[in-house]
């Protein structure tokens, strides 16, 4: 497990110079991606359900990013996207690619719903999560504006 949390926090920076994001920011988003790499595998172990601990990971990471764009006053995206790059089923989107060119097109069909389904929980998370933010900030925001009148 260690492996992994090393290997995702490196992979994220690395990829997040790529994608230039600030200096300022590098660690956090190495962490969100991090610890939303170590939740993936941490229930993959625990039960034998990729959807569920992909839309758990990615809900996680989200909510990482969030609370890192208000605790450093920038947007979510500096967080979320190299956050959730650890997460991004990429050995099924090669697979497809490799299987179609192997004209194994059961295969390949099999390797593109997975990639589709994986995706889509890493989409309806984030979702979810900007949701769900936009709901309690709307509510406290209600909240304020009724005790001040």
């Amino acid at each position: 497990m260690l492996l992994h949390a090393v290997g995702s926090f490196f992979a994220v920076i690395t990829l997040s110079v790529i994608f230039f994001v600030p200096r300022r920011f590098l660690i956090h988003a190495s962490i969100a991606g991090m610890l939303g790499w170590v939740t993936y595998i941490g229930l993959m172990e625990q039960i034998d359900n990729e959807m569920l601990a992909m839309f758990t990971a990615t809900f996680f990471v989200a909510v990482i990013s969030h609370i890192f764009a208000r605790f450093c006053k920038s947007p979510v995206t500096m967080f979320l996207i190299p956050g959730i790059l650890p997460l991004v089923p990429g050995v099924g989107m090669y697979r497809i690619v490799y299987y179609i060119l192997l004209e194994d097109t059961r295969t390949a069909g099999y390797y593109f719903f997975y990639v589709l389904q994986m995706a889509g929980m890493i989409a309806i998370a984030i979702f979810v999560t900007d949701t769900l933010v936009k709901v309690l900030l709307r509510s406290r925001y209600l909240c304020r504006q009724k005790h001040s009148k």
